[in-house]
């Protein structure tokens, strides 16, 4: 009987990994296995998400004109939630509103700006650069250390003394943690806790310090009445009439009720061309409560208190 060898018969790989439609890693018991699985996964999701876009650009240079518009990427910001309180520009009541608040003597140019700035007692060496920097950027502030006064004793010394703002950095373990910002003679007085604090040092790539020149303000994304009090409470701290030939601009960008702080001076490089380079410090505000009239906190009427887990129901929803 004669016996014919055969040969296997080469079987060819598939040209890409690919996974069963139930696969999960986190069955794998092997930490090493697994980890080399996920990242197997991954890649091939990577190559995925290029081999799409690569396709749809094809379609739409393809299409030309009649190419669909992009989509636009669902984010927390454009699923906002409405809000009632969202203010008309043109709207004639919040127009009277503002010819007649607390801000309205400066806007009408009937006063002019000038800030005290303190600390808490015994303020740390960080706390008392932070405050120092402050000053170098709104024009006319003056730093004073607090030596055990209460605010209380120091607000009517401010009024006597023409004082329009009441500044008090608070800090926890060494590191200012909250701003009290008091607008004089008759109030609000709004209370934010402070974050992400970078002095200029701390930066990298920054320009050289700022000069004297007072500079241009830019609020950005405060459209509720709530929102717009905050614009006006900071646009008040600056003078009117910025100085153009500085060259500075400070910036107040409010996002998901986060108020972030920069202050960068722009350089012309040609005609069509500027760039900015920024010159500190940078940290972040959260408002936490908004009291009517100057600083009271026992007998102190509040307008707005942030309340804890307000926004757990839904996270699409903002005050600012």
């Amino acid at each position: 009987i004669m016996i014919e060898k055969t040969e296997p018969e080469h079987v060819d790989a598939p040209a890409e990994f690919s996974f069963p439609p139930t696969f999960s890693v986190s069955e794998i018991k092997n930490k090493q296995r697994r980890h080399l699985m996920f990242m197997k996964l991954k890649q091939e999701k990577r190559k995925q998400k290029v081999a799409m876009k690569k396709k749809k650009k094809k379609e739409r240079d393809a299409l030309g004109d009649k190419a669909p518009p992009k989509e636009v990427p669902k984010t927390i910001e454009n699923q906002r939630v409405y809000d009632e309180t969202t203010v008309n520009p043109e709207d004639e009541e919040v127009a009277f509103d503002e010819g007649t608040d607390e801000f309205s003597a400066y806007f009408n140019r009937l006063t002019n700006p000038k800030v005290l700035i303190t600390t808490s007692d015994r303020p740390r060496g960080r706390t008392v650069r932070f405050c120092n920097q402050l000053a170098t950027v709104i024009p006319d502030a003056h730093v004073y250390y607090r030596r055990g006064l209460a605010l209380k004793k120091v607000i009517p010394q401010c009024i006597a003394r023409g004082f329009t703002y009441l500044m008090v950095i608070n800090e926890d373990r060494k590191v200012p943690n909250g701003m009290v910002l008091c607008h004089l003679p008759d109030g609000p007085t709004a209370h934010f806790k402070v974050s992400s604090v970078r002095l200029r040092k701390e930066m990298k790539r920054r320009g050289k310090d700022p000069t004297e020149h007072s500079p241009e303000v830019i609020l950005n994304n405060f459209t509720t009445r709530l929102g717009h009090s905050m614009g006006r409470l900071f646009a008040a701290l600056f003078p009117h009439d910025p100085q153009f030939v500085g060259r500075q601009v400070a910036t107040f960008h409010n996002q998901r009720d986060f108020i972030f702080f920069r202050f960068h001076r722009y350089i012309f490089k040609n005609e069509q061309r500027v760039g900015i380079q920024e010159l500190g410090p940078r940290f972040t505000l959260k408002l936490r409560s908004l009291q009517k009239g100057t600083f009271d906190s026992k007998f102190g009427e509040y307008e707005w208190v942030l309340k804890r887990h307000e926004n757990d129901v839904c996270r699409r929803r903002f005050n600012l």
